[in-house]
């Protein structure tokens, strides 16, 4: 009994493993410091990819009182990110075609 309940789930788990896919988000952010000494120089607002969302991406480069973010959009991306860049967003994919 135990020998076919442990062939039912390795059976289970073979066809649960191999129907996954990886997949992923992209968030694009509009960056610009907050500090008063960078803003001295100017410094523009940079547009900066990321898979961190937007409560994380602004605790790892510092809080609200150290850079301005702006969502400006995201998209899904198929597999991982696993030493590879990011997949572009699917206007600039149309744009390609």
């Amino acid at each position: 009994m135990i020998a076919k309940f442990t062939l039912l789930s390795l059976c289970v788990s073979f066809f649960a493993l191999t129907s996954a896919h990886a997949e992923y988000r992209v968030y694009q952010y509009l960056v610009k410091p907050r500090n008063a000494a960078v803003m001295v120089t100017q410094v523009d607002a940079k547009p900066v990819r990321s898979t961190l969302n937007p409560v994380a991406f602004l605790s790892y480069n510092g809080g609200k009182s150290a850079v301005d973010i702006t969502l400006m959009r995201s998209w899904m991306c198929p597999g991982s990110t696993a030493r590879k860049d990011f997949c572009i967003h699917p206007s600039e994919r149309l744009a390609y075609e």
